[in-house]
């Protein structure tokens, strides 16, 4: 049996012809008869001759519409015009909650992705969205199911098998299927089989079979090249075809059902669909006795190594059977399979899963990671030290220390002390003040500081992360780094050692009234010799001495208390000052690296949340 197609298109095996007559769609359903099919004429749309044949419903969607009329001699065909009814109401696609979550939570990743990512990491979620949105617009009543095989495996004689007429070529030369050609049990998947690429001459309907057509109403059968086909044209029909369908029947053939190209190619990265895959292998009757037991049998194992799970025992998975299109063996449980299959409208949606899960296990390295990431306290304790360090925090504290204690001896010290003291410090700064960093070796000491500083906080922010968000977290880094270090110097003069004398304790008073109530008897005692000795007053050493015993040995003391009393807040002085300048550096890091470095890292804690929606939502 043979059936016209475009010569653009198909090649037909034994017979030339012109089958790309304008309006013909005709074709011989038993070649015994000998009778020519009705040829539509220029300007007029054909109908069907007989009374009895079956025309109810319009088919209104482009179709070639194909009825056989079994009561007439031969089988008549006829092409209806799609202008000749109303096209019926389109129900869309409606996706459950758990899968638009899934979409929903794809679309935020991409994106929240696409600066960080390149457009190639996330073409295949974007290709996955693109076709989800537009399946969604389309007919949810009707399942489009793809027929692909190799070269001779039989597909399109079993495609025929399941429409009941002869629609798809057969033959012995190959590649007898040189373009996809659609057959549909109902009306309204025009837009489904357009989304597809095929034209109306390319469309087909099946043989009215009463029951049977009731039962797989809804399906939208595709035929396909051979996967294997020489012509690159053929593949890349088919390649764009399988992206696009509903579900596939994979058919395989005693000779090349362990094919490689066929498992690796195909089935092993399709492993995600295995719920809306069939897999039929063709041929069955040229297998003798209990050989097709074990043939199936390898066929199963080698899909369980391929990662698709079979659908045994009432678990979802992959339809296995055994067929032959030829004598009819096993047709009739295809078709209750196909037909079950297609009345639960679960297809389009169970494929657009599969596809979300495919897009995401693409997407695990980019993504998942298996170590906490994040910045801890530790690692951030350990920066702002860093940077104290390059600043000179403690030796500012060290040295607003020395300054208050400088000025308690000062002020409390003997005044023979503080002179000797005046005499070795002259020239020095009283106020305490560091040095000025304006040595060149300081300065690359200090900008060596602040850069290692930035790259181990840099390292322990990004360990762990997938690369690219590792990269962004070091970049961020980078960028926060520069003009750190001048920044951090303009700290180091503003936050460091206040000028000025420190503030004095409420004790400093007395302290300083006791050293000169010393000094002063030191002085009467010292007068009062001095009268003695020029006869101004009468002789008395007693007084005098202990007047100067007790200033000379009670300044030292009084200065001895003092610098005791005056550790406890010069050292918290300095300690404030050391503080002061941390806190400043600490702040000045902090805007600079570690917020550019704590954004990064929660745009990739909002991905990964989004990527395990993606992953794992409704499951």
């Amino acid at each position: 049996m043979t059936a016209v197609t475009d010569q653009d298109h198909t090649e037909h095996a034994d017979q030339p012809g012109d089958g790309d007559k304008a309006g013909s769609a005709g074709g011989s359903a038993g070649s015994s008869s000998g009778q020519p099919p009705q040829a539509a004429q220029n300007g007029s749309h054909a109908r069907v001759q007989d009374a009895r044949t079956d025309s109810a419903g319009a088919w209104d969607d482009g179709l070639i519409a194909r009825r056989v009329n079994e009561t007439t001699d031969g089988s008549q065909f006829a092409a209806m015009d799609s202008r000749s009814a109303a096209p019926p109401a389109v129900r869309p696609l409606v996706y459950d909650g758990a899968l638009r979550s899934r979409l929903e939570a794809l679309r935020e990743l991409v994106g929240l992705s696409r600066t960080r990512l390149d457009s190639r990491t996330l073409a295949e979620a974007g290709r996955v969205l693109d076709e989800a949105s537009a399946r969604r617009r389309l007919s949810g009543q009707h399942t489009v199911v793809a027929i692909a095989g190799a070269t001779g495996s039989g597909k399109s004689q079993l495609f025929n098998a399941l429409a009941g007429v002869a629609i798809s070529e057969t033959g012995v030369r190959r590649p007898t299927t040189a373009a996809p050609i659609a057959c549909s049990w109902s009306d309204g998947a025009a837009s489904l089989i357009e989304r597809l690429g095929i034209p109306p001459r390319l469309r087909r309907r099946p043989l009215p079979t009463g029951d049977a057509e009731s039962r797989l109403h809804g399906l939208v059968l595709i035929d396909l090249p051979d996967h294997d086909s020489a012509a690159v044209q053929h593949r890349e029909h088919v390649d764009r075809i399988l992206a696009l369908v509903d579900a596939v029947i994979w058919v395989v053939d005693p000779e090349k059902y362990a094919d490689a190209v066929l498992h690796e190619r195909y089935l092993r990265p399709m492993a995600a669909h295995a719920e809306v895959m069939f897999v039929v292998l063709n041929q069955v009757d040229r297998l003798p006795g209990e050989a097709a037991d074990q043939v199936l049998d390898d066929l199963r194992r080698l899909l369980d190594e391929d990662g698709i799970a079979l659908g045994e025992y009432g678990e979802p998975g992959t339809t296995v059977l055994p067929v032959s299109a030829l004598t009819g063996e096993g047709i009739g449980d295809l078709r209750e399979a196909l037909g079950q299959f297609v009345g639960e409208r679960g297809a389009p949606a169970r494929r657009v899963s599969a596809d979300v899960d495919i897009a995401a296990a693409r997407l695990w390295p980019v993504y998942a990671t298996r170590r906490r990431t994040g910045l801890s306290e530790q690692a951030r304790e350990e920066f702002a030290d860093r940077l104290a360090d390059a600043v000179g925090a403690t030796a500012a504290g060290e040295a607003a220390e020395r300054a208050w204690l400088r000025n308690a001896n000062r002020a409390c010290g003997t005044p023979w002390l503080r002179l000797w003291r005046w005499y070795q410090d002259h020239g020095e700064p009283t106020t305490g003040r560091l040095p000025s960093r304006t040595q060149a070796d300081e300065e690359a000491t200090a900008r060596q500081r602040v850069e290692q500083a930035v790259r181990t906080v840099a390292d322990r922010a990004s360990a762990g992360l997938p690369v690219p968000w590792a990269q962004a977290v070091r970049e961020a880094a980078v960028r926060g780094s520069q003009g750190l270090p001048e920044a951090l110097d303009e700290l180091t003069v503003r936050a460091g050692v206040p000028t000025g004398r420190p503030p004095r304790p409420g004790w400093w008073p007395m302290a300083v009234l006791s050293q000169a109530s010393m000094t002063i008897l030191q002085f009467l005692g010292g007068l009062w010799l001095l009268g003695q000795i020029f006869q101004i007053m009468s002789p008395n050493l007693g007084v005098p001495v202990l007047l100067m015993v007790i200033g000379i040995v009670g300044g030292p003391l009084v200065e001895w208390s003092c610098r005791m009393a005056a550790r406890g807040p010069a050292r918290r002085y300095g300690l404030e000052a050391e503080r002061r300048l941390r806190k400043a550096a600490a702040g000045c890091g902090r805007a600079r690296v570690l917020d550019p470095v704590a954004a990064e890292l929660l745009r990739y804690l909002e991905v990964r949340e989004q990527y395990g929606r993606v992953v794992g939502a409704g499951r």
